[in-house]
């Protein structure tokens, strides 16, 4: 098979970020750790781009290292936050007007599920992955994403 080439990573990402994002902040609930799982996500997909030829499912290959990047950061701990003597500048955006209400009870539900429950919830409800393809993802057998 052809390898893939890095016109045709661009084109997907610019196709599939704001979707992975959406995911990623659904997984961690903060914006800009959304950002940073998404980066490491597509650094790491860029890495692999030229050998994932093989890839019949590209978007659930993508989805999968999503999930494993958020776990792998949420095994990390706070170790790695830097403590800085300064505070960074915060930018405040204003959400539209009538979804601030149902985006705080979807956040404030996914935030107070573990980890992995909510790589389950993700995964099957917003990506529309099988019971199967969760399973696989996560590591665990059939019937665990099934119960959560």
């Amino acid at each position: 098979m052809p390898k893939r080439t890095d016109s045709e990573y661009l084109a997907f990402v610019r196709g599939r970020v704001t979707g992975l994002r959406r995911a990623a902040y659904l997984l961690c609930g903060d914006s800009h750790g959304a950002d940073d799982i998404v980066q490491e996500t597509l650094t790491k997909l860029y890495s692999r781009w030229p050998r994932i030829s093989y890839v019949e499912n590209l978007d659930a290959y993508v989805n999968t290292m999503l999930v494993r990047v958020f776990l792998d950061e949420r095994r990390r701990g706070w170790w790695k936050v830097a403590l800085l003597d300064w505070l960074p500048e915060r930018v405040a955006s204003a959400p539209p007007a009538g979804q601030v209400e149902q985006e705080s009870v979807v956040h404030t539900a996914l935030m107070s599920l573990a980890p992995r429950q909510r790589a389950v919830v993700v995964l099957r409800y917003l990506c529309d992955q099988p019971v199967k393809e969760v399973a696989r993802v996560l590591g665990c057998s059939e019937g665990t994403p099934k119960g959560r």
